[in-house]
C-alpha cells in the first residue's frame, strides 16, 4: 500500500469515493500474472461509492449519488461493437485491470459506466452490482426455462448467486457442486435442492440421477480443469454447458469430440457483462438476492495485497474492502 495523489475527475468523467470495493477471484489470477493486466496497476474492479466530483461535460450527476461503477469500457466502433458484443471489443479496457481501480480510497471513472444506487442501500450490496452483471450475462446464455434442472459447479460467491438467479428463473432442480461443507449449506439455505461433494467418487452419477438422465443446464464457475471435464458429463443429451469459471491463460483441457457430437452439448461461454450492469444494478436495489450471507469478511486496504496474494480461507466467500 502507498499514498498517492488524490485522481481528478476529467472532461467526462466523476471521482468516486469508495466505500466498499469485493475481492474477486480473478484479482487474484492478475496478482499471480495469470491473466493480463497493466503494470503497474491498482486492482479493484468491484465497488460502489459517492460520487464526490465532476468533470467537465457531465450533465447527469449532481454529486452525492451513490454509484456502481462498470468496469468495462468498450471503443465502440469495433467489429465486435458494431454488432452488439462489447465483451468482445477489440480494445477493451477495464477499471482496475488496465487503469486504475476501487482498491483505494478515490477513483476517476468514466461517467457512462456509472450507474445511480439508490441513497439508502447499503454500499457493500452496490459492490455486488459487477459480478452478478456477469452471472446474469451466463444466465441469459443458460436460457434456462421453468421446471428445468441445472448443475452448478463452484461453490464462491459466484456459484451461490447462481444458484439465487437460476431460483428466480424457475429452475426446479438446482444442484450446487463444491468442495466445502459450509458453502454447501449456504446453498442449500439459497434455494439449491441439493448439495454435492466432487471428491466423491459417484457425484456424476448423483447429479445424472437426480436429473433423470443428466442436467439440462450446467454452469461452471470453478475456472478448473477438472470440473470442466466433469460437468461436460454431467449434461444431458442436448442440454447445455456454460463455460463461465476462469482458467489461468494457457491451460488445456482434454475432451472428447466424440461425445459432444453424438449427445450435441451446447457449450456456451459467458464472458464479461454485455448491456446487463444496469439489470444487476436494478436487481440489487430490489433486494431480490440475499447477499449479507455473501459476505465472510470485512477488511481496510492494508490487508488488501495478503488477501489477493493468498488463497481464500475455508469457508470464505466474499471479502469485502471498506477504504
Amino acid at each position: 500500500m502507498r499514498s498517492v495523489e488524490k485522481p481528478v475527475a476529467g472532461p467526462g468523467e466523476l471521482l468516486v469515493r469508495v466505500a466498499a470495493a469485493g475481492i474477486c477471484g480473478s484479482d487474484r489470477h492478475m496478482y499471480k500474472g495469470e491473466y493480463p493486466t497493466a503494470i503497474p496497476v491498482t486492482l479493484g474492479h468491484e465497488f460502489s461509492g459517492i460520487v464526490e466530483e465532476i468533470g467537465d461535460g457531465v450533465t447527469r450527476f449532481t454529486g452525492g449519488e451513490l454509484v456502481t461503477v462498470d468496469p468495462n469500457i468498450a471503443c465502440g466502433t469495433c467489429p465486435a461493437c458494431t454488432r452488439a458484443r462489447p465483451n468482445l471489443c477489440e480494445r477493451l479496457t477495464a477499471i482496475g485491470v488496465t487503469r486504475d481501480g476501487g482498491f483505494a480510497e478515490y477513483v476517476a471513472v468514466p461517467h457512462a459506466q456509472a450507474f445511480v444506487l439508490p441513497a439508502d442501500l447499503d454500499p457493500v450490496h452496490g459492490a455486488f452490482s459487477e459480478p452478478l452483471a456477469c452471472c446474469i450475462h451466463a444466465i441469459d446464455k443458460a436460457g434456462i426455462r421453468p421446471g428445468d434442472s441445472v448443475a452448478i459447479l463452484g461453490g464462491g460467491v459466484i456459484g451461490l448467486l447462481m444458484v439465487q438467479l437460476a431460483r428466480l428463473a424457475g429452475a426446479g432442480e438446482i444442484i450446487l457442486i463444491t468442495r466445502q461443507q459450509s458453502r454447501r449449506q449456504t446453498a442449500l439455505r439459497l434455494g439449491a435442492t441439493h448439495a454435492f461433494d466432487p471428491a466423491s467418487p459417484d457425484t456424476i452419477a448423483s447429479v445424472r440421477e437426480v436429473t433423470k438422465g443428466g442436467a439440462d443446464v450446467v454452469i461452471e464457475c470453478a475456472g478448473v480443469s477438472d470440473t470442466l471435464q466433469s460437468g461436460l458429463k454431467m449434461a444431458r443429451r442436448g442440454g447445455a454447458f456454460v463455460l463461465f469459471g476462469v482458467t489461468p491463460a494457457g491451460v488445456e483441457v482434454p475432451v472428447l469430440p466424440f461425445d459432444l457430437l453424438v449427445n450435441e452439448v451446447d457449450i456456451r461461454p459467458a464472458y464479461l457483462n454485455p448491456f446487463t450492469h444496469s439489470r444487476a444494478a436494478a436487481m440489487v436495489a430490489s433486494g431480490a438476492l440475499e447477499l449479507d450471507a455473501l459476505v465472510t469478511r470485512t477488511i481496510g486496504l492494508e490487508e488488501v495485497a495478503e488477501v489477493v496474494g493468498n488463497a481464500p480461507l475455508p469457508g470464505e466467500i466474499k471479502v469485502i474492502v471498506r477504504p
